[in-house]
């Protein structure tokens, strides 16, 4: 693989780190122009984000930042990103919500929301690459390059005649079967269903994975107790305050497709200190790189002027293989920096469509 291929594999989705701890536990207010130390989230942006002065400004004045922030472990990659927009949460909540708008970008190649209930019907079109229904014919546990959970693989092992002129077309057929049952299997069981990754030597449970990633966060079960519990405890936590549904998607970020589920949570903060919005996209399958990834953004109305605008503050995430060793540190370093100025582009555009809207 060559370190331009992988840069372009590099998804605007990336798992968010215990700046999501921070990030809740500060009110949000339009600050003097003393700067004062004090200020939120100005003191969140200096102290935790380590944003510079001139970035602070930037941001006050309606320009889009975005920034690395230091990982774990190399196959670790956090953005945090920010913007104040002359809006309202609500249409960006409309904008983030256009599925239109989507498949109109250059790496969707499908996109489609699940019937509530998900029914067979709804993953027309959810098919796997030719290249991927060669591996398939030989995967086993340790060694597959789709992921897969190992009773997956038996099943194509078993299921799918190979040598029939029609393989492909029974390959897909049961790969949307197997999808259906995920996603029934998810909203019955909740994280402990999503299943363990079995195409590496080393398996990667992805419930025990996403519990670990938000037991870091000490400030969300603190301030917003009903996102904590419904991501987490879904579906033994319904709240008024959230909403959820569900997708299936075709991405290709530069080096193959690849197929994931998704579900799209929306929380509406029910006091004038909540964030106006808060919107996760978590994902419970991906056919390629991505064991789990988590997208938050959070709408912040602007407490001192309310009418004005809101600030856009975004978390992104991801863990993948690739960037470990010498070769991949090397991938590491310009990946990361081209993932930073994607997502200050995006804040940007999403600024611009918010302020030149009039519905």
């Amino acid at each position: 693989m060559t370190v331009k291929g992988m840069l372009r594999m590099m998804p605007n989705r990336i798992r968010f780190s215990r700046l999501l701890a921070v990030l809740f536990l500060l009110p949000v207010v339009h600050p003097s122009a003393s700067h004062a130390q004090n200020v939120e989230p100005f003191k969140f942006f200096r102290e935790y984000v380590g944003l510079k002065e001139d970035q602070i400004a930037t941001i006050r004045n309606g320009k889009a930042v975005a920034k690395v922030v230091e990982s774990r472990t190399p196959d670790e990659v956090f953005v945090f990103g920010s913007v104040y927009v002359h809006s309202t949460p609500e249409k960006y909540l409309k904008l983030a919500s256009d599925i239109d708008a989507l498949r109109k970008l250059p790496s969707y190649l499908a996109i489609r929301k699940f019937s509530d209930p998900p029914q067979l019907s709804d993953l027309e079109g959810f098919t796997l690459e030719a290249d991927d229904l060669k591996q398939l014919k030989h995967c086993e546990p340790g060694k597959c390059d789709v992921q897969l959970p190992a009773e997956a693989m038996d099943a194509f092992n078993q299921s799918v005649n190979w040598s029939a002129p029609d393989a492909a077309s029974q390959a897909n057929q049961l790969a949307q079967k197997m999808a259906l049952d995920a996603i029934q299997r998810y909203r019955q069981g909740g994280n402990a269903a999503l299943g363990t990754y079995m195409d590496k030597h080393h398996p990667a449970v992805v419930g025990e994975t996403f519990a670990s990633l938000l037991s870091r966060s000490k400030a969300l079960p603190a301030y917003l107790p009903e996102l904590d519990r419904y991501l987490l405890e879904y579906p033994q936590a319904p709240s008024e305050n959230i909403q959820s549904e569900f997708y299936w998607e075709k991405v290709n970020f530069g080096l193959k497709p690849t197929l994931r589920i998704v579900q799209a949570i929306v929380y509406r903060g029910s006091h004038s200190t909540d964030p106006a919005y808060a919107v996760a996209v978590k994902q419970l399958y991906a056919s390629h790189y991505f064991e789990t990834a988590l997208d938050l953004t959070v709408c912040v109305r602007d407490q001192e002027n309310p009418e004005r605008g809101f600030y856009l503050i975004t978390l992104k995430g991801s863990q993948q293989a690739g960037l470990t060793g010498f070769k991949g540190g090397i991938v590491r370093k310009v990946a990361v920096d081209k993932t930073r100025s994607s997502l200050e582009r995006a804040l940007g555009a999403i600024k611009q469509k918010l302020e030149s809207r009039t519905d």
